[in-house]
C-alpha cells in the first residue's frame, strides 16, 4: 500500500467507500500501487495496468489497454469515441462493485497477460484523421502553417485535428484554426 494513496482515500470527499473497495480487489491481484495523475495507479513491473479515479455521476476504474481486453461480459466503456486504448468499468455504488468482484479481477488478470505477452494498442496513424477543410484552406494559403504542423509531435498533430474537426458549423472550425495558428507556427501544441 502506497501512503500517497492513503492520504488521497482519506481525503475524497465522495466515493471513499468505492475507492477502497476497489483498492482492496486490485491489490488482491498482485499488483503495484503508485501514485500518478493525482490518482491511485496500479502497475505490473513498471507498466500501467489500471487505475481508479471519480468523477460527479460515477467512480470508475479504466484499463490502460483495455481496448485490447475481450469484454466477455460487455461492461468496458469508451470514454468518448477518440479514446483509442483505455477502456472504463464504471459504478455508482459499491453493491455494484461487490457483485462484479470476480469479473474484475478476471479483467485485471487479463490486462496483466496482455502486458507479460508485451501486446500494444494499434494506434490509429494521424494520416487516418481527416484535415477539416478549414484547416487545409490555411495550409494553402500559408505553406509555413504545413510544415509547422507536420514537425509536431503526431499527439500534438492528433488533438489539432480533433479539436478542429469537432464543430458542426464551418464558421467555429474556421476561428479554431485562425485562433491556433500562431501557436502552430511557434512549434506549440493545443495545450503547451
Amino acid at each position: 500500500m502506497n501512503p500517497k494513496v492513503d492520504i488521497y482515500l482519506s481525503r475524497a470527499k465522495k466515493w471513499q467507500d468505492e475507492f477502497e473497495k476497489l483498492r482492496m480487489i486490485i491489490l488482491d491481484c498482485q499488483l503495484t500501487e503508485e501514485f500518478k495523475w493525482g490518482v491511485p495507479c496500479y502497475t505490473f513491473q513498471k507498466r500501467n495496468i489500471v487505475l481508479i479515479h471519480g468523477f460527479k455521476e460515477y467512480c470508475a476504474i479504466l484499463f490502460f489497454k483495455g481496448a485490447l481486453l475481450k469484454d466477455t461480459f460487455g461492461i468496458l466503456i469508451q470514454q468518448t469515441e477518440n479514446v483509442q486504448a483505455s477502456r472504463q468499468v464504471r459504478f455508482t455504488n459499491i453493491g455494484e462493485i461487490v457483485e462484479l468482484k470476480h469479473i474484475l479481477i478476471g479483467y485485471i488478470n487479463e490486462a496483466i497477460e496482455i502486458e507479460k505477452a508485451g501486446l500494444e494498442v494499434n494506434f490509429k496513424k494521424n494520416t487516418e484523421f481527416i484535415i477539416p477543410e478549414e484547416f487545409q484552406n490555411k495550409f494553402d494559403k500559408i505553406p509555413s502553417l504545413k510544415t509547422a504542423f507536420e514537425a509536431l509531435t503526431p499527439g500534438r498533430q492528433r488533438a489539432y485535428i480533433l479539436y478542429f474537426s469537432a464543430p458542426k458549423q464551418s464558421k467555429t472550425r474556421e476561428s479554431r484554426v485562425e485562433k491556433c495558428t500562431q501557436q502552430i507556427l511557434n512549434g506549440k501544441g493545443l495545450n503547451d
